[in-house]
C-alpha cells in the first residue's frame, strides 16, 4: 500500500492582502515559505519519503514543493507540473480585494461565487468547473501512480485540492462547501492497489 500526501501551498502575497488570486502567479510571503518548511518538517517527522511529485504551473505551489523536498533531503525527485492542478480561476474577480468586492456586489452575491458548487464568478470557474479538470487528471495520472505502489506528494491549491478530497472522501456537493484547507497543512491518505482509501490523517 502506498500513500498520497496533499498539500496546499503556503501563504501567498495575495492571501495576505485578502485578494482573489486564482491563476495570477503570485509569490509566497516569508510566512508562506516558513509554512512550507514546517510542512516538510511534519512530513519528515511522520517518516514519509516520496517517489514522485505533482504540482500546478503556479509558482506558489511549485516553490512550496521545492521547500518541502529540501527539508526532506529529496530535492531531485521527479516533478510533473500541470495546469489541471491550478487554483480555481476567479475570472473578473482576480486581483480584487474580497472585502471591497463584497461592498461592490453585495455579501450574498460574493458568498454565492465563493461558496456555491456550481455558480461561477463572471469570466471564471465554479468549484464544479475546477473539479471537471482536476479529477480527470487525478484519475488518469496521480491515482494510477499511487496504485502502482509509488508514494506521491501533490502540492496545489485550496480549490483543486478540495476537488480531490471531495472524490477521495466521497463528499457530497453540500459537504465539500464547508471543507477548509489550511495553508501548509499536509493531508495523508493510505491508498490500496485498487485505489481505495484505507486511512486518512492530517499532520
Amino acid at each position: 500500500m502506498a500513500y498520497l500526501v496533499l498539500l496546499r501551498h503556503g501563504q501567498s502575497q495575495w492571501n495576505l492582502e485578502n485578494r482573489f488570486t486564482g491563476w495570477v502567479d503570485v509569490a509566497l510571503t516569508e510566512k508562506g515559505e516558513e509554512e512550507a518548511r514546517q510542512a516538510g518538517e511534519k512530513i519528515k517527522a511522520a517518516g514519509l519519503q516520496f517517489d514522485t511529485t505533482f504540482t500546478s504551473v503556479l509558482q506558489r505551489a511549485i516553490r512550496t514543493l521545492e521547500l518541502v523536498l529540501e527539508v526532506l533531503g529529496q530535492p531531485h525527485l521527479p516533478v510533473e507540473q500541470d495546469q489541471a492542478l491550478n487554483e480555481r480561476h476567479y475570472g473578473d474577480l482576480q486581483g480584487l480585494n474580497k472585502a471591497e468586492t463584497a461592498k461592490k456586489f453585495g455579501d450574498e452575491q460574493v458568498r454565492l461565487w465563493r461558496r456555491s458548487y456550481d455558480i461561477a464568478p463572471p469570466g471564471g470557474e465554479s468549484l464544479e468547473n475546477t473539479a471537471a479538470r482536476t479529477l480527470p487528471y487525478l484519475k488518469d495520472q496521480i491515482l494510477p501512480t499511487v496504485q502502482a505502489g509509488q508514494h506521491v506528494l501533490v502540492a496545489a491549491h485550496g480549490n483543486s485540492l478540495r476537488s480531490i478530497i471531495m472524490h477521495l472522501d466521497q463528499l457530497s456537493r453540500e459537504a465539500v462547501l464547508g471543507l477548509e484547507l489550511g495553508t501548509g497543512v499536509p493531508v495523508v491518505y493510505d491508498i490500496d492497489a485498487e485505489g481505495r482509501v484505507q486511512s486518512k490523517a492530517i499532520l
